[in-house]
């Protein structure tokens, strides 16, 4: 299984979770011979504007206005724009990829906070939204659908589709767990809702931040084994239904409780499950 990643993706000088944790990911990908990590393409300024407007996207490249250019909540350095081109291509390229073979995966993560005009919430480009557009506009998917299940809800997606209507989102956030549900019957539900539909690519954005352990967006009961499980879900969800599925890192951040070792191993278990799923042998 291709598993796209590149350098690029941790270069921007502002350490945190999201841009770093790509990197540790790679290293336990890396020693799995069932797994291949390859560069992406960098999304080029046509796919960026799909989704932005440009006075956003140069904001991002130069750096002016800063207080647009770090709209994210990431401080601008010159390396941003580069980071951000490579992370959001490494969607487009494991879309690509699982169109053409039933499964990839990008260590791409800060996705699906935003907008159009904005970043927000630790996302520079939304490259779930871009990379469904692209794959619409270029013609190698009719109906895109994106499984959200990050702790916190896609809101800069839900905005940028909303008239798309051959785009389709099932979002799963902890803070709209009903008290009478189960974090995995949710995800259930959220699955069972779009039963009726058929999708030639499926984009999953796979978040560890609803780990209990996780310090912004955790909720108790989710443990290692219940994310594996609802990867484990999604995965034979799309296998099912022959829909070709890309899976991306998303939210998950490292704390007192939750090392940075821990939380890229549960970023890697998403990898082995769509492994599993795919009967992928080395």
């Amino acid at each position: 299984m291709k598993v796209f990643y590149s350098p690029h993706y941790t270069s921007a000088a502002y350490a945190f979770d999201t841009t770093r944790k790509a990197a540790h990911v790679a290293a336990l990908v890396a020693k799995n011979p069932t797994m291949k990590l390859v560069a992406p393409i960098p999304a080029t300024d046509e796919q960026i504007k799909r989704c932005h407007d440009s006075t956003y996207m140069t904001a991002v490249a130069t750096g002016h206005p800063r207080q647009l250019a770090e709209s994210s909540c990431f401080t601008w350095c010159n390396q941003t724009y580069k980071a951000a081109t490579y992370t959001n291509g490494g969607v487009i390229s494991a879309a690509k990829q699982a169109v053409k073979v039933g499964v990839a995966g990008t260590l791409s993560s800060g996705l699906h906070h935003a907008r159009r005009d904005h970043g927000a919430g630790f996302c520079t480009f939304n490259g779930l939204a871009m990379a469904a557009m692209d794959a619409i506009e270029v013609g190698y998917a009719e109906q895109v659908l994106i499984i959200d299940f990050d702790a916190h809800y896609g809101d800069g997606t839900a905005d940028l589709i909303s008239a798309r209507r051959r785009i389709r989102q099932v979002d799963v956030s902890t803070y709209r767990i009903p008290t009478n549900s189960t974090y995995l019957d949710e995800c259930r539900k959220a699955l069972e809702s779009v039963e009726d539909h058929d999708f030639d690519l499926v984009l999953y954005n796979a978040g560890m931040d609803p780990h209990e352990d996780c310090r912004l967006g955790g909720l108790k009961g989710v443990t290692t084994r219940v994310l594996s499980e609802r990867d484990q879900l999604v995965f034979e969800w799309c296998q099912d239904r022959r829909s070709p599925v890309a899976f991306t890192l998303a939210g998950g951040y490292s704390g007192d409780k939750f090392s940075p070792d821990e939380l890229a191993r549960c970023h890697y278990n998403t990898c082995l499950q769509a492994v599993a799923a795919y009967q992928i042998h080395s």
